[in-house]
């Protein structure tokens, strides 16, 4: 699917696990919130129905925005892959005690790499998702982030997006393959990622 994003191919095409530890030697472009003359971004939370057949999205809870393309655009929460972050950039060798994985944030440019974190007010090259959350693309705020005393406190990195061309989720909706949520901070990175990716019948179509 095409939308309106900046790309931030951080990562190859091929062999998304593998390719992680080339991350870092990447030049990753910086991208802009919208202008201030566009609509306020909404968000809302999406948990799938149980027995959604899609496997991208089964069992999943999912935070979606507008503004961000002509479609909405999500990212998928609870599902954390077998990559651990410390594997994003293992000169910082001060990560590498980290238990935190890299999650996957949906099937759309899985070359991609974005973040969820929780700060008092908007940095540069991010946009509020909701109240005390932000999202972004950009290399250099992730770099500022990972250098904190506690790394991973309030941050979550995702490979991938979801996207949905105009009135497609709404039909979704409508058919009750979703339940709409309100988007909080505690809900977000409150969610248990108890359903990892890839399932374990997609392993190894995946290389993982």
């Amino acid at each position: 699917m095409t939308n309106g994003l900046c790309t931030r191919r951080w990562l190859p095409r091929h062999g998304w696990a593998g390719a992680l530890c080339a991350l870092a030697l990447l030049a990753v472009p910086s991208w802009s919130a919208p202008g201030s003359d566009a609509k306020p971004l909404t968000a809302i939370l999406l948990v799938a129905r149980d027995g959604l057949p899609d496997p991208s999205f089964a069992d999943s809870i999912v935070l979606v925005m507008n503004d961000l393309g002509p479609g909405p655009v999500g990212i998928v929460l609870n599902r954390p892959s077998p990559v651990p972050v410390s594997q994003l950039l293992p000169e910082l060798k001060r990560l590498a005690k980290l238990p935190d994985k890299v999650y996957f944030g949906g099937p759309v440019e899985l070359e991609s790499l974005w973040f969820l974190f929780r700060a008092a007010g908007q940095p540069e090259h991010a946009v509020k998702a909701c109240d005390g959350v932000y999202l972004s693309g950009d290399r250099r705020l992730l770099l500022e982030l990972l250098g904190r005393d506690k790394p991973m406190d309030g941050l979550r990195i995702f490979a991938g997006h979801a996207g949905w061309a105009p009135g497609q989720l709404e039909n979704e909706i409508e058919r009750h393959d979703w339940t709409a949520k309100r988007a909080e901070a505690e809900a977000i990175f409150g969610a248990r990622p108890e359903h990892p990716w890839p399932p374990p019948d997609e392993g190894s179509k995946l290389g993982t």
